[in-house]
Formats: C-alpha cells, structure tokens, sequence
C-alpha cells in the first residue's frame, strides 16, 4: 500500500504538466472550436480537400512502406549476412534526422536542378516519397520482430507437411507478423496524417495538409475560431487510430511458444537476389537524401554561413533549447514511467503526445495561455511535452521486464527505495534511459512547428534558420540552408551515434 502511495504521489508531476501542457490546450481548442460554424467551414471545398489529402496520403504511405516492409523485414529477419548488425543501425537513422533535414535531402534530390535529373515538385509524388523515407523504418523494424518472433517448429511441421515456402509464409509466417505491421502501419499513420515539416516543405499550396493549413489560418490570416475546428478534427482522427494501435500492439506483444526459427546464411542464388533487392530499396528509400544532403553541403561555397551573426544566435539557442529539454525529459519521463507500473491510466497517457500534433500543441498553448505566447517556459513545455515519451515508454517497458526480485532483494538487505533504485534499478535500466534521452535531444535539436508558433526572433533555432534561408530568393540562400542542413545532418548523426554506440559489435536480436 506505502508502495502506491508513493507511485501515486511521482506521478503527480507527469498528470501536472501534461494537463499544462496538453489537456489544459486541447480543452481550449475545443472551447474555440465551438464558437464556430462547423457545418459551414467542413463544407468548403477548399477544406475538404485538405482533410481528404491528409487522410490519401497517409493510405498511400502505408500501403507503400507496407509493399516494401513485408520483403525487406522477411529478409531480414530470416538471413544472416555480413553488415547485418550495422544495416540495422543505420536503418533506424531517419527517426533521429529533423524533417526540415530530410525535407532539404529529398528536394536535393528531386527539387528543382535535383541530383535526380528529374523534379518532382509541385506534385503529390515529393511528399509521399517524403513520407516513405520517414516512415519505412517503422515498418521494416515491425516486420523483423513480427518475423524473427515466428516459431521454429511450426515452420519445420509446416514443411514435413508438404507446404510450399509460399505456403509456409502465408498460413504461419504472415499471421504472427501481421499484429506487428499493423500496429507499426497505425504510427505510420499518424505521424503522415499529423505531419507539418515535410508538408510543409514539400507539399507546395496544393498538397499541403491539414496541419499546414492550420498553421497558415493562425499565422497569415489569424482565423483562430476555423482553425481550431480543424485541429479538433485532426486530433479526432488521430485519436481514433491511436486506440487502434494500442489494441494492435496489445495482441502483437503476446508471448509465443516455441523457439524463434534461427537465421540462415545467404548462399543461394535467389537468396543472393532477393539481398541485391533488398539493399536497393534501402538505398532508393533511406540513404539517397542523406548523402543527397552531405553532397550538397560538401558542393556548396557557403560555408562562411557558419560565421554568421544569426548562426551563432541559432546555435547557441538550439543548444540551451536542448539542454532544457533534456532536463524535464529526465525528470518527467522517469517519474511517469515509475507512475505508470501501477497506474494503467498513466500508461496510457505516455501516447498523448503522439495523438496530438506538434502544431495543435503550439496552438493550443497560443490560445490557453496568450500572455505567456513569448515565454520561454510554454516554449520548453512544448519542446518537452513532444521529447519526454521517448523516456517514459521505453523506461516503462524496462521497469516491466526488470526482475522482482533483485530490489525486493536489496531492499531486504536494509536498503532504502532511493538506494535500491540507484544502486540496482538503475544500472538495468540504463541502456533504455540512455537511448530515450539520445532520441529527445535529437527531437528538440530538429524541432520546427512548436517553435514556429511560440518563438521570438531572438529564439531563433537551426531548423528555422533553414526555413528562413528557403523562403529568401537567390541561390545564395540555398546553398547556406544547404551548409545548414548538413550541420543538422551531422548533429544528428552524434545523436545516432550516442544511441547505438555502446551496443557496437552485440548482435541486434530484433
């Protein structure tokens, strides 16, 4: 009893600053969002098409990295090759890239005087090529575990039986792994649909979703009442999905029975063709706009951009912005994890920030708390409110696997909770704290639609830096968003660096 009083009691800060922070705003875009005629605004044309493209393109997305995910993952996870352990490394690179990053890469590639040879701009097929780069590791990372997890005796009876390896796959293989792609396919979702970076960036007027039209009715046309009608229905879709994906994730976290079938070395010729297809699709899809970026950052003659006066105010913001960040991460992420393990309802929250957008965020604060628009808190809140599920669900799920008995063991040895949590909970939890922290500074250094709204000009960040330089005329401008955006490249390469290096040279069992 004394031990959920003291979880209840941690968990005060967690339910306080995401009611500041998230529920506080949502309630006031749905005060605003009364005050206006729905009927009337959903029934524009103009309107309609913004929800029916927001909605396609996240299909479209899905389908997509789905058609891909299913061979790569597949492959994956069932063959042992040279570099494995490092591809899935650097398959996990564009969650840790800022979308202005990836959105520079991509229009490197298929922008106007592209690397391509061909534009894309100004068509539907930039952003969704966009979203793919975004999204195919979610997918590819959910079909390696829904893979790997199949049993290796209904694999081996399967085959005594006489079934095909088509048969095989679709009876026992696909059934397993099905939970695990559509929970992932559930995120993919979301994070299309309630996207604002790369749409802002590469959806042009015509393909711009619903986020971008919310955040052009409060910026340009300050229409506050109309947009909030829009965010209330963004953020009713998204939550639909998300308790789909909570229930999908729920069945895909069943344990099996039986041992993973093992991996198997590639040695025949198909094998060998289905591993060229495969890094084919990884190269098209994930590493082209990284080196796309790097190439242009290399080829470009400003670099004295770095010198400049804005860079230096950019840089020094980006990283104190940081450092707060981290430091409420820390502290609320770990309290709501420790919350969480008796308070389902708390667990749940940990997906909140991810049902609502990075723009209904800013707005909501915009609207809640007008006088504090400019305050450097409600700008952290939000910075804070997006990083800290990062810690908070990967710690949560540390703490579930942690055995009972090594504290109840320390704590019958006369320590106290604070020394048990320090000296034996800790350590084991360390890799899960490490990465989670790793993932939120890489979130706060490429955070864009949060500080869009919220900043002031003397807040000025990388990720709106490079913004600023792309909506400048001259190709000076250019080629220092550029210069930029491979600095942010290779700020979040240290990130990645910082989450993957320890375990350098352990074998990735996913």
């Amino acid at each position: 009893m004394t031990r959920r009083l003291v979880s209840l009691a941690i968990g005060v800060l967690p339910v306080a600053f995401l009611c500041f922070s998230a529920l506080f705003p949502v309630l006031a875009l749905l005060q605003a969002g009364w005050s206006t005629a729905v009927a009337g605004l959903l029934s524009d044309p103009a309107i309609q098409w913004r929800l029916f493209w927001s909605a396609a393109q996240a299909l479209l997305t899905c389908m997509v990295v789905l058609l891909l995910g299913i061979p790569v993952g597949w492959f994956m996870a069932r063959h042992e090759f040279a570099g494995r352990s490092m591809l899935l490394r650097v398959m996990m690179l564009p969650f840790v890239l800022p979308t202005l990053v990836a959105g520079m890469g991509i229009l490197a590639l298929f922008g106007s005087g592209g690397l391509a040879g061909s534009t894309l701009e100004e068509t539907p097929w930039l952003l969704l090529y966009g979203n793919v780069f975004y999204n195919l590791p979610l997918v590819l990372r959910a079909g390696i575990e829904g893979f790997g997890r199949v049993p290796e005796t209904s694999l081996m009876a399967a085959r005594t039986l006489g079934a095909s390896r088509f048969a095989a796959f679709w009876r026992i293989e696909w059934p397993l792994a099905r939970p695990w792609f559509l929970a992932a396919l559930c995120m993919v979702f979301l994070y299309c649909f309630s996207g604002f970076g790369l749409a802002l960036l590469l959806g042009g007027y015509r393909y711009a979703t619903v986020e971008v039209e919310i955040y052009r009715m409060v910026a340009y046309e300050l229409n506050l009442g109309d947009a909030s009608v829009l965010a209330m229905a963004a953020m009713g879709g998204a939550l639909l999905v998300a308790l789909v994906h909570g229930r999908l994730e729920k069945s895909g976290a069943r344990p099996i029975s039986g041992k993973p079938a093992p991996r198997v070395p590639v040695r025949s010729l198909a094998g060998r063709l289905m591993g060229v297809g495969v890094m084919l699709i990884l190269m098209v899809f994930l590493l082209a706009p990284l080196l796309a970026v790097l190439w242009r950052a290399v080829a470009s003659d400003a670099w004295s951009v770095w010198l400049e006066e804005d860079t230096r105010l950019a840089l020094f913001n980006t990283f104190r912005f940081t450092l707060f960040t981290l430091t409420g991460v820390l502290l609320i992420g770990v309290c709501h994890a420790l919350a969480a393990r008796h308070t389902v309802l708390l667990r749940g929250f940990a997906l909140l920030p991810v049902v609502i957008s990075p723009v209904c965020v800013a707005f909501g604060l915009l609207l809640l708390y007008p006088s504090l628009s400019a305050s450097l808190v409600v700008l952290v809140s939000g910075y804070v409110l997006l990083a800290y599920p990062f810690v908070a669900r990967g710690l949560s799920a540390s703490l579930d696997s942690l055995p009972a008995q090594l504290p109840n063991a320390s704590r019958s040895l006369g320590a106290g909770p604070l020394a048990t949590f320090y000296r034996v909970v800790l350590p084991l939890v360390a890799p899960s704290l490490r990465r989670g922290l790793a993932f939120a500074a890489a979130t706060a250094v490429g955070e864009f639609a949060v500080t869009l709204f919220l900043s002031r000009p003397e807040w000025l960040t990388l990720s709106t830096l490079i913004y600023q330089r792309l909506g400048r005329a001259g190709q000076s401008n250019i080629a220092a968003a550029s210069c930029l955006s491979g600095g942010l490249l290779l700020a979040a390469l240290l990130a990645f660096i910082l989450i993957e290096w320890p375990d350098h040279g352990k074998e990735n069992r996913a």
